[in-house]
């Protein structure tokens, strides 16, 4: 990934850390960060956890749960997309600067507070000088059978954020797929944004697969994620991006 972002020309940034869990492992763990028009003064942020769980603790088979989740939505589909921006952003400069950011330990678990170690360390880092005007994140973008209502945190904190993504996917005629009303409050690494100051809307759909039955399980794979969806996504975040952010 690193390789893939380098080649694009723009300035990336790694910042490597280390967390010890609550069972006392060790992690040493890598935020990821490349900037588009890094002179302009307002940007925004578009951000994906690039990590996954490393058990699937969901898993209907008891004898399946401590297996790894494969992560292809979990994790890879808003990475995907942000790497198919890189390169959209490389050819194409946006309007306003973007900063990407792939987070890591988003899934660590088992507990909460063993999770989203990338966005707290972000966070915890968040200066005056370089703050973005707002962000957004993604997370679970890539289900066959889409539908992202507004997240209910997203909807408090974030709402002009809110307004101009799902404003973006009306543009483009994805009403049905962006139902305005809200949803469920979801932990989520925008929380950690949002607490540090910086309004941030969470697109996620939070219902993978028939009954949610893919979430942190080993069926988490690429035949249960849309290239439809990931396209779809894509396109709406292009839209608020090159329409001015």
């Amino acid at each position: 990934m690193l390789a893939r972002l380098g080649a694009l020309g723009a300035p990336v940034s790694v910042d490597t850390f280390a967390h010890v869990t609550r069972s006392g492992d060790s992690l040493t763990l890598y935020n990821m960060d490349v900037r588009f028009r890094p002179d302009a003064t307002r940007r925004i942020l578009l951000l994906t956890h690039w990590d996954t769980r490393p058990t699937s603790d969901e898993a209907r088979d008891s004898a399946s749960r401590t297996l790894p989740v494969p992560g292809a939505n979990d994790g890879a589909s808003g990475t995907a997309i942000l790497l198919q921006l890189a390169t959209m952003m490389a050819d194409t400069a946006p309007p306003v600067g973007v900063d990407l950011l792939f987070v890591d330990g988003e899934d660590y678990g088992p507990s909460v507070e063993d999770m989203f170690l990338g966005a707290r360390r972000y966070a915890s880092r968040l200066g005056e000088s370089d703050r973005p005007v707002y962000g957004l994140l993604l997370d679970l973008v890539g289900d066959a059978d889409p539908s992202f209502p507004v997240e209910e945190l997203s909807a408090q904190a974030a709402n002009l954020v809110v307004r101009k993504v799902w404003d973006a996917a009306e543009r483009l005629g994805y009403r049905q797929y962006f139902p305005s009303a809200v949803g469920g409050r979801v932990i989520d690494d925008h929380v950690y944004l949002i607490e540090a100051g910086l309004p941030t809307a969470n697109l996620i759909d939070f219902d993978y697969g028939p009954n949610n039955r893919y979430w942190h399980t080993p069926e988490d794979t690429p035949e249960n994620v849309s290239a439809m969806t990931l396209g779809m996504v894509g396109e709406v975040v292009a839209e608020l991006i090159y329409s001015g952010g």
